[in-house]
């Protein structure tokens, strides 16, 4: 007679039944009885709602799909004798491209002579890993690719985590600003209304007396 090793619906262990057992079980529980793991001996059967299990996959599924994003290289190049302006510029760059969830690759272009002195590339590299490294890690090693230098950064954050944050502080940024126009508009209102308190009222103007009735109409 066939036997199977048999799980409940909450995960606990059944035991080895004969599958006519198994079956009448999940007939008195109005269960489905299905096979999880058909190549063990004897083989697996566990107690559930399949129905409900392929709906719940299926949303799981959708969930991660969504979630998922794609993996974005930005790239920055520099030159290995940089200024200082624009290396600050080209590091703002690359910090907000971290923040963002996004890799950045890095390339330094060596011209003529600059060839001969790749401890300059190098050295330009591990600063700016060194600036950024509360945002991302180095991913790849710097490594020559014939005039070219590089070398990949990785975030510390996932790509969803930055979008969430980067949404939050928009969230977060319209409130504020929200309540500074709500309290421009309550002082503006109680300035006017203070205004009106101190304004000295007008008097009236008073009929002129025509002292001569040869002017009267």
């Amino acid at each position: 007679m066939p036997e199977v090793r048999l799980v409940g619906p909450n995960g606990e262990q059944v035991g080895i039944v004969r599958i006519e057992d198994a079956l009448r079980l999940a007939e008195e529980a109005d269960l489905d009885l299905v096979e999880v793991a058909a190549t063990a001996r004897p083989p697996v059967c566990r107690l559930m709602d399949y129905g409900k299990y392929k709906y719940e996959a299926a949303q799981k599924e959708r969930e991660s799909r969504r979630n998922q994003t794609n993996t974005v290289i930005k790239e920055m190049k520099l030159r290995p004798k940089i200024d200082q302006h624009d290396y600050e510029t080209k590091k703002g760059h690359v910090v907000r491209f971290l923040k963002a969830g996004d890799k950045v690759k890095i390339t330094i272009m060596f011209r003529g002579r600059e060839q001969h002195r790749p401890e300059l590339g190098y050295r330009l590299l591990q600063r700016l890993a060194a600036d950024v490294e509360d945002l991302g890690f180095i991913e790849s090693n710097a490594r020559q690719d014939g005039r070219n230098m590089t070398l990949v950064l990785g975030p510390l954050k996932k790509k969803s985590e930055a979008q969430a944050e980067v949404k939050a502080e928009k969230v977060k940024a319209a409130g504020v600003l929200a309540a500074e126009r709500e309290a421009d508009a309550a002082a503006d209102k109680a300035h006017r209304e203070e205004s009106e308190k101190t304004a000295t009222p007008k008097k009236p103007r008073r009929r002129s007396e025509n002292l001569d009735p040869d002017m009267e109409a």
